[in-house]
Formats: structure tokens, sequence, C-alpha cells
């Protein structure tokens, strides 16, 4: 499943390619569809109550997802909708209005099962260990998710990692720790707009390991200003050395109203060189590669619990930012990345009354083709690739036929067709940033690109 991520939840724009060829001799890194249709392509709708969106739905398996948009530090990379900083008057009532926001959540769905739990952000460990209790208190009390025998994940960065605020995650549940380290170099990790310090990395890292923490994630960033093979390799050997059942390798994005977002500098074949390199030494040190970005260990423990699929089924966000989906609308509050408009939408989320939290006003409709769309590119982007015969149980009909366009990539060598699957090459792996893109709807593309950056 892909995940909702510290690092790279970057807004995507439609690649301009409308053939393969094309699309090859362009970039590589149009943008990381980690989800579809991004919220770029979200608009204002039409005012209507959660309980009614959610009463057609026939999906039992829900994924709730918390955000918390409150970080120590802004990094360059980042646009989340996250903001430096909060003082303990703010967190309260954002904690606050997160409950009565997950009272509403709650009539609406039901008695539907909640099988998986994230908090993301911003950085979640932001908060003090008594206010993560509140939160996982409401994930509990609230949702009714018992986090003792549901897989529950959270993101942390280094400065925020505290023997306190870790035993407060071990004692709900929590079962995979995600930390953004980006790079083990101090130098390189500055460069990218993320201040830390080394030793502060490596404190938080072997504490996560002395909490015993059943899955470690290391997010780590390649193509930084500086960075070379050596310095990448090195970073890859330190993260290693943790033994993380997870690695996600992000190349760098640079987005508008990011602090890096202004140096509008081109590193393609620097970037897919260095993935290149990142790849070859995990793979030859037993990890599998799940996606272009992930790579599981083998020592990783099973993936158990109920049964999940990111490509079907339902997600409750809960938190400004923070989003839904059912079959046929994703929904969120609005988005932004601008601190002064980021601090408007969290301070509008928390004036909302109970009234206004039980309606949605801000999302995106899915017809058929559109589900179709979602499916595809989150079975296809998998090392796993799609399931022909999945896809024709839910859909009536062979992909390959409702779209055309995917059988170039079996002629480019960049996709292996087979009866049950169709799967990328490593070589089509590597351009999976420019094939997710290449696959999005005109309605979406026109969408993101109209989109008013605030």
């Amino acid at each position: 499943m892909a995940k909702p991520s510290s690092i790279e939840a970057q807004p995507a724009r439609r690649a301009s390619a409308t053939t393969l060829d094309e699309l090859r001799a362009g970039s590589p890194y149009v943008s990381y569809s980690y989800s579809y249709p991004h919220k770029t392509s979200y608009r204002p709708l039409e005012p209507r109550a959660l309980k009614d969106v959610w009463a057609t739905e026939e999906r039992d398996a829900v994924f709730l997802y918390l955000h918390i948009p409150f970080c120590a530090v802004r990094c360059g990379f980042c646009n989340l909708l996250a903001t430096k900083g909060a003082d303990g008057d703010l967190t309260r009532q954002y904690i606050d209005t997160l409950a009565r926001h997950a009272r509403a959540a709650r009539e609406a769905i039901g008695d539907r099962q909640v099988v998986r739990v994230a908090l993301g952000g911003g950085t979640p460990t932001f908060l003090d260990p008594a206010e993560l209790d509140r939160v996982f208190g409401v994930v509990r009390d609230v949702m009714g998710a018992d986090t003792s025998t549901v897989p529950v994940g959270i993101e942390v960065s280094p400065e925020t990692v505290t023997p306190e605020r870790l035993q407060v995650l071990r004692e709900h549940g929590v079962d995979r720790v995600s930390i953004g380290v980006q790079s083990f170099d101090q130098s390189e990790a500055g460069r990218m707009g993320r201040p830390q310090r080394d030793g502060d990395v490596h404190r938080a890292l072997r504490l996560i390991r002395e909490f015993g923490f059943p899955t470690l994630n290391i997010d780590l960033i390649y193509g930084g200003d500086g960075q070379d093979e050596a310095s990448w390799r090195r970073s890859l050997e330190a993260a290693l050395e943790y033994r993380p059942e997870e690695l996600y390798l992000y190349p760098l994005y640079v987005r508008p109203l990011t602090g890096l977002g202004r140096h509008g500098i081109s590193w393609d074949e620097h970037r897919l060189a260095l993935y290149r390199a990142g790849r070859d030494q995990l793979l030859g040190r037993g990890y599998r590669q799940v996606s272009m970005r992930m790579f599981r260990a083998p020592h990783a423990k099973a993936q158990d619990g109920p049964v999940y699929c990111c490509q079907q089924d339902g997600m409750v966000g809960l938190g400004a930012g923070a989003r839904s989906y059912t079959s046929a609308l994703h929904y969120s509050t609005e988005y932004a990345v601008g601190r002064d408009s980021v601090r408007g939408i969290i301070q509008a989320y928390i004036d909302q009354d109970d009234a206004a939290l039980r309606l949605l006003r801000h999302g995106i409709e899915l017809d058929d083709d559109e589900r179709k769309r979602r499916y595809l590119i989150q079975s296809l982007l998998q090392a796993d690739g799609l399931a022909r015969g999945d896809y024709s149980r839910l859909f009536g009909g062979d992909a390959l036929e409702h779209f055309p366009q995917l059988q170039s990539l079996v002629a480019h060598g960049l996709a292996v067709e087979a009866p049950e699957q169709l799967v990328l090459t490593p070589g089509g792996l590597e351009l999976s940033d420019a094939i997710g893109p290449w696959l999005y709807s005109e309605r979406v593309g026109r969408r993101m690109q109209e989109y008013a950056w605030a």
C-alpha cells in the first residue's frame, strides 16, 4: 500500500507526453503517483452529509488516517499541509476538534471495521506524550479501533524521538515506526533544507530499536545538492546498520512555495543514477523491491492482520489536510503549501462547529473511468504489477482493452504481459514517476495544471 509520506506527497502534474516515445524522451520525474487523483484536482463541492456519502458503501475494510500538521522544523522540500511550531493551546484545540471530527466520521461509517491505522503529518510526535495519548484515545474510544490487533503506523522525526513518546506508542500498539532521516550526512541534509544533527539521528534510531517496534522504516532522499554516489551509498550503509524492515528511497523533488522550489535546477540523470545504485545495493543485501520507492527486508515479519486493499477499500481521514476515500468520492479540507495559507486552513478546521464537521465541501467525484484508472495506477506501479483477473472481476473487461496504450509499455520493453499479470520491468519501474502521470485522465490533468498555489 502506498503510504501517506512525510517526505513527498507532492502535487503532480500531467505528463505532457501523449505517446510513450514522447514520455521516454522527457523527464523520468514528473510526479509521485502515490494516490490518484491528487489533491490539486479537488475542487469545492456542494455541501453534502458524510452519513449520506458513506450510506451506500459496501466495503467493510476501512483505513483510518489521522493528520497532525505540526513540525519542529519545516523542511525545504516539504509541501505537505504542515506548519512549523505550535503552542500548547493550538495543539489542544486541534486535538479537541480531531475528537469531534472522529465522532462525526464514526456516525457516518457506522459499524464498518477499521483494519489499519496511520498517523502522519507534519510530525505526529511533535505532540507531547500526554497529547499523543489523547489522540490514541480518539482512535480507540471514538473510532472503535483495537490497536492491539490491527496494524498501526506512525511517522516520526529524529528530534522528536524520546523514551516518553515511544512508551506511549508501545502502550497503544504501534507496530511500525517510520523515521524521516533523508541523509546520514548532516551537511547534505542541511543543503536539502532539513537542519538536523547526526547525533540526534543515531540516538533516535537506537531508541526505536531498544523499544522493540516490529517494523522500522527509514526514509532517505537522493538527488540533493552536493550528493554523489559515494555519499549516497554511505547513507544506505548507515541505515542498514539498524537492520530496518523497510526502506523508502525518494528522489528529491522541488515544488512551488517550498524552500527548494525556488532553485529551479534539473538533475534527472543524476537522480536516476543514484536510484539505480541504491536499488542494486539493497537488492544485493537481500531486500525485495516492492515499488520504485519501497524495499522490504528478508527478516521483516509477515504482513498479517485484517485484509485491506489500497486500490479498493475506503479511507477515513481525520484532521486538516487528511483525505478520505469512498468508491466514488474523495474529499478533504482545502490544500495549501504556503505558511500563511496552511495556518489559515488549520484555524478554519479548528473553528468548525459539530454541524460543519458532518459535511464535506471539497473533493472530487470519480466516474467509472476514474475508478478504473485509480485501480490501474495503484496496481501497476507496484513491483507485483496488475492482476488482470482481479481488474476484470471489478470492471467487467480486460485492462489492456480498456487502456490500449498499455500495449506500448510491452512493446517498448517496459512491461511484461502474461494472462494473469501486467508487470513493469526494472526499466519500467524506474520510470514510475512518468508512467503514472501518463495514465492520468485529461480531466484530472487539466485540473492539476489549473490549480492555483497558495
